[in-house]
Protein backbone atom coordinates (compact mmCIF):
# COMPACT_ATOMS: atom_id res chain seq x y z
CA UNK A 1 0.00 0.00 0.00
CA UNK A 2 0.97 3.63 -0.56
CA UNK A 3 -0.03 6.43 1.80
CA UNK A 4 -0.39 10.03 0.59
CA UNK A 5 -1.19 13.23 2.44
CA UNK A 6 -1.48 16.93 1.84
CA UNK A 7 -1.36 19.32 4.80
CA UNK A 8 -0.69 22.54 2.89
CA UNK A 9 -4.02 24.12 3.88
CA UNK A 10 -6.36 23.92 6.87
CA UNK A 11 -8.11 20.79 5.56
CA UNK A 12 -5.98 17.66 5.70
CA UNK A 13 -6.27 15.21 2.80
CA UNK A 14 -5.17 11.62 3.43
CA UNK A 15 -5.36 8.71 0.98
CA UNK A 16 -4.49 5.05 0.90
CA UNK A 17 -3.93 3.47 -2.53
CA UNK A 18 -2.69 0.18 -3.92
CA UNK A 19 0.64 -0.05 -5.78
CA UNK A 20 -1.47 0.02 -8.94
CA UNK A 21 -2.90 3.38 -7.77
CA UNK A 22 -6.39 2.07 -7.12
CA UNK A 23 -8.00 4.08 -4.34
CA UNK A 24 -8.65 2.24 -1.08
CA UNK A 25 -9.90 5.21 0.96
CA UNK A 26 -9.70 9.00 0.93
CA UNK A 27 -10.20 11.03 4.11
CA UNK A 28 -10.70 14.81 4.43
CA UNK A 29 -10.28 16.34 7.88
CA UNK A 30 -11.39 20.01 8.01
CA UNK A 31 -10.80 22.53 10.80
CA UNK A 32 -11.12 22.97 13.70
CA UNK A 33 -9.21 19.69 13.99
CA UNK A 34 -5.52 20.48 14.55
CA UNK A 35 -3.38 18.52 12.12
CA UNK A 36 -0.50 18.29 14.58
CA UNK A 37 -2.75 16.57 17.12
CA UNK A 38 -4.73 14.38 14.75
CA UNK A 39 -2.32 13.21 12.04
CA UNK A 40 -0.57 10.23 13.68
CA UNK A 41 -3.86 8.85 14.97
CA UNK A 42 -5.60 9.37 11.62
CA UNK A 43 -2.94 7.34 9.83
CA UNK A 44 -3.32 4.50 12.30
CA UNK A 45 -7.12 4.58 12.09
CA UNK A 46 -7.05 4.59 8.28
CA UNK A 47 -4.83 1.54 8.17
CA UNK A 48 -6.77 -0.23 10.92
CA UNK A 49 -10.07 0.12 9.05
CA UNK A 50 -8.55 -2.04 6.30
CA UNK A 51 -6.89 -4.55 8.60
CA UNK A 52 -3.41 -3.10 8.02
CA UNK A 53 -0.50 -1.83 10.08
CA UNK A 54 2.23 0.60 9.08
CA UNK A 55 4.35 -2.37 8.04
CA UNK A 56 2.01 -2.75 5.05
CA UNK A 57 3.14 0.59 3.64
CA UNK A 58 5.44 0.32 0.62
CA UNK A 59 5.79 4.03 -0.11
CA UNK A 60 4.68 7.54 0.82
CA UNK A 61 3.66 10.67 -1.11
CA UNK A 62 3.57 14.18 0.35
CA UNK A 63 2.08 17.42 -0.91
CA UNK A 64 4.93 19.95 -0.80
CA UNK A 65 2.85 23.13 -0.98
CA UNK A 66 3.29 26.01 -1.25
CA UNK A 67 0.90 26.74 1.59
CA UNK A 68 0.86 26.85 5.36
CA UNK A 69 4.43 26.75 6.72
CA UNK A 70 3.28 24.92 9.85
CA UNK A 71 1.03 22.50 7.99
CA UNK A 72 3.73 21.59 5.48
CA UNK A 73 6.27 20.94 8.19
CA UNK A 74 3.83 18.76 10.14
CA UNK A 75 2.91 16.63 7.13
CA UNK A 76 6.41 16.19 5.76
CA UNK A 77 7.91 15.49 9.19
CA UNK A 78 5.33 12.77 9.80
CA UNK A 79 6.05 11.06 6.49
CA UNK A 80 9.81 11.44 6.81
CA UNK A 81 9.61 9.69 10.17
CA UNK A 82 7.59 6.84 8.68
CA UNK A 83 9.86 6.56 5.63
CA UNK A 84 12.97 6.37 7.82
CA UNK A 85 11.46 3.88 10.26
CA UNK A 86 10.01 1.62 7.57
CA UNK A 87 12.81 2.15 4.99
CA UNK A 88 10.28 2.89 2.24
CA UNK A 89 10.42 5.56 -0.51
CA UNK A 90 9.01 9.05 0.02
CA UNK A 91 8.28 11.42 -2.87
CA UNK A 92 6.83 14.91 -3.04
CA UNK A 93 4.48 16.67 -5.44
CA UNK A 94 3.44 20.32 -5.71
CA UNK A 95 0.11 20.89 -3.98
CA UNK A 96 -0.83 23.50 -6.60
CA UNK A 97 -0.12 20.97 -9.35
CA UNK A 98 -2.41 18.50 -7.59
CA UNK A 99 -5.18 21.12 -7.65
CA UNK A 100 -4.65 21.72 -11.37
CA UNK A 101 -4.93 18.01 -12.11
CA UNK A 102 -8.56 18.17 -10.96
CA UNK A 103 -9.45 21.40 -12.75
CA UNK A 104 -11.18 21.69 -16.13
CA UNK A 105 -9.30 20.75 -19.28
CA UNK A 106 -8.00 23.12 -21.97
CA UNK A 107 -8.28 26.07 -19.62
CA UNK A 108 -5.58 28.22 -18.06
CA UNK A 109 -5.82 27.31 -14.38
CA UNK A 110 -4.70 29.71 -11.66
CA UNK A 111 -4.23 27.55 -8.56
CA UNK A 112 -4.20 29.80 -5.50
CA UNK A 113 -3.35 29.26 -1.84
CA UNK A 114 -3.12 31.72 1.03
CA UNK A 115 0.27 33.16 2.02
CA UNK A 116 -0.97 35.68 4.58
CA UNK A 117 -3.54 38.48 4.63
CA UNK A 118 -3.93 39.91 1.12
CA UNK A 119 -1.15 37.79 -0.40
CA UNK A 120 -1.62 34.62 -2.43
CA UNK A 121 0.50 31.81 -3.81
CA UNK A 122 -0.04 31.19 -7.51
CA UNK A 123 0.64 28.27 -9.81
CA UNK A 124 -0.49 28.53 -13.45
CA UNK A 125 -1.17 25.32 -15.37
CA UNK A 126 -2.88 23.99 -18.47
CA UNK A 127 -4.41 20.51 -18.29
CA UNK A 128 -4.96 18.28 -21.30
CA UNK A 129 -6.23 14.91 -20.12
CA UNK A 130 -3.61 13.47 -17.79
CA UNK A 131 -0.96 15.92 -19.01
CA UNK A 132 -0.22 19.10 -17.06
CA UNK A 133 1.82 21.98 -18.46
CA UNK A 134 3.26 24.54 -16.05
CA UNK A 135 2.79 27.95 -17.66
CA UNK A 136 5.09 29.76 -15.21
CA UNK A 137 7.09 29.15 -12.05
CA UNK A 138 5.06 29.07 -8.86
CA UNK A 139 5.19 32.42 -7.08
CA UNK A 140 3.41 34.67 -4.59
CA UNK A 141 1.58 37.93 -5.36
CA UNK A 142 -0.20 40.67 -3.41
CA UNK A 143 -3.97 40.37 -3.75
CA UNK A 144 -4.30 43.52 -5.89
CA UNK A 145 -1.67 42.36 -8.38
CA UNK A 146 -3.16 38.85 -8.46
CA UNK A 147 -6.64 40.20 -9.22
CA UNK A 148 -5.38 42.67 -11.83
CA UNK A 149 -3.52 39.97 -13.75
CA UNK A 150 -6.39 37.50 -13.51
CA UNK A 151 -8.93 40.06 -14.73
CA UNK A 152 -6.64 40.73 -17.70
CA UNK A 153 -6.80 37.02 -18.66
CA UNK A 154 -10.59 36.54 -18.98
CA UNK A 155 -10.36 32.93 -20.17
CA UNK A 156 -8.39 31.87 -17.07
CA UNK A 157 -10.04 30.24 -14.04
CA UNK A 158 -8.94 30.46 -10.42
CA UNK A 159 -9.35 27.59 -7.95
CA UNK A 160 -7.88 26.37 -4.71
CA UNK A 161 -7.77 27.03 -0.95
CA UNK A 162 -7.66 30.83 -1.39
CA UNK A 163 -10.99 30.99 -3.23
CA UNK A 164 -13.44 30.65 -0.30
CA UNK A 165 -11.68 33.44 1.60
CA UNK A 166 -10.94 35.77 -1.31
CA UNK A 167 -13.77 35.23 -3.77
CA UNK A 168 -15.57 38.46 -2.82
CA UNK A 169 -12.33 40.45 -2.85
CA UNK A 170 -11.44 39.15 -6.32
CA UNK A 171 -14.87 40.05 -7.70
CA UNK A 172 -14.61 43.53 -6.18
CA UNK A 173 -11.32 43.97 -8.03
CA UNK A 174 -12.74 43.19 -11.47
CA UNK A 175 -12.43 39.41 -11.75
CA UNK A 176 -15.48 38.01 -13.58
CA UNK A 177 -17.68 35.57 -11.60
CA UNK A 178 -17.26 32.86 -14.23
CA UNK A 179 -13.50 32.95 -13.64
CA UNK A 180 -13.87 31.80 -10.02
CA UNK A 181 -14.37 28.05 -9.60
CA UNK A 182 -16.11 26.63 -6.55
CA UNK A 183 -13.96 23.47 -6.50
CA UNK A 184 -11.53 21.99 -5.86
CA UNK A 185 -10.54 24.00 -2.80
CA UNK A 186 -8.30 21.35 -1.21
CA UNK A 187 -5.22 19.71 -2.78
CA UNK A 188 -6.20 16.06 -2.92
CA UNK A 189 -3.94 13.31 -1.65
CA UNK A 190 -5.50 11.11 -4.35
CA UNK A 191 -4.32 13.55 -7.01
CA UNK A 192 -0.83 13.43 -5.50
CA UNK A 193 -0.70 9.67 -6.06
CA UNK A 194 -1.64 10.11 -9.71
CA UNK A 195 1.12 12.66 -10.26
CA UNK A 196 3.89 11.01 -8.27
CA UNK A 197 6.68 9.10 -9.95
CA UNK A 198 7.25 6.29 -7.50
CA UNK A 199 10.83 5.06 -6.98
CA UNK A 200 11.41 1.36 -6.60
CA UNK A 201 13.82 1.56 -3.66
CA UNK A 202 14.36 3.49 -0.45
CA UNK A 203 16.96 6.25 -0.67
CA UNK A 204 17.73 7.78 2.72
CA UNK A 205 19.46 10.82 1.23
CA UNK A 206 16.47 11.57 -1.00
CA UNK A 207 14.15 11.36 2.01
CA UNK A 208 16.32 13.66 4.13
CA UNK A 209 16.74 16.16 1.27
CA UNK A 210 13.02 16.53 0.53
CA UNK A 211 11.75 20.00 1.49
CA UNK A 212 8.43 21.85 1.17
CA UNK A 213 8.02 24.38 -1.63
CA UNK A 214 9.04 27.45 0.35
CA UNK A 215 8.59 30.27 -2.14
CA UNK A 216 9.29 32.99 0.41
CA UNK A 217 10.54 33.45 3.94
CA UNK A 218 8.19 32.87 6.85
CA UNK A 219 6.70 35.76 8.80
CA UNK A 220 9.13 35.09 11.65
CA UNK A 221 12.12 35.13 9.32
CA UNK A 222 11.03 38.42 7.78
CA UNK A 223 10.24 40.13 11.09
CA UNK A 224 12.63 43.13 11.41
CA UNK A 225 12.50 42.83 15.20
CA UNK A 226 14.45 39.57 14.94
CA UNK A 227 17.35 40.07 12.51
CA UNK A 228 19.27 37.01 11.35
CA UNK A 229 22.57 36.00 12.87
CA UNK A 230 25.64 37.32 11.04
CA UNK A 231 26.28 35.28 7.92
CA UNK A 232 22.85 33.57 7.99
CA UNK A 233 20.39 34.46 5.22
CA UNK A 234 17.01 35.67 6.53
CA UNK A 235 15.03 33.22 4.43
CA UNK A 236 13.69 29.70 4.72
CA UNK A 237 15.20 27.06 2.47
CA UNK A 238 13.51 28.12 -0.72
CA UNK A 239 12.52 25.99 -3.66
CA UNK A 240 14.81 26.69 -6.60
CA UNK A 241 12.88 27.98 -9.56
CA UNK A 242 14.76 25.44 -11.61
CA UNK A 243 13.66 22.48 -9.49
CA UNK A 244 11.12 20.11 -10.95
CA UNK A 245 8.75 17.61 -9.37
CA UNK A 246 10.00 14.04 -9.51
Amino acid sequence: MWLALDSSCLTLSLALVTPGRALVEHVLVPPPTKQSDALPGLVGELLSRHGLTVQALEGLVCGLGPGSFTGLRIGLSCLKGLAYALKVPLVGVSSLKALASEGPEDTELWCAAVVKKNELYLGRFLRRGDQLEALADETSLPLDAFAERLAAAPSAKVLGPAVPEYRAALLERGVAPQQVLEAPTVPSAVALTRLAVWPKTYDAQAVFALEPHYLRGSGAEENPKFPPLPGVEAKARLLSTQAKDP
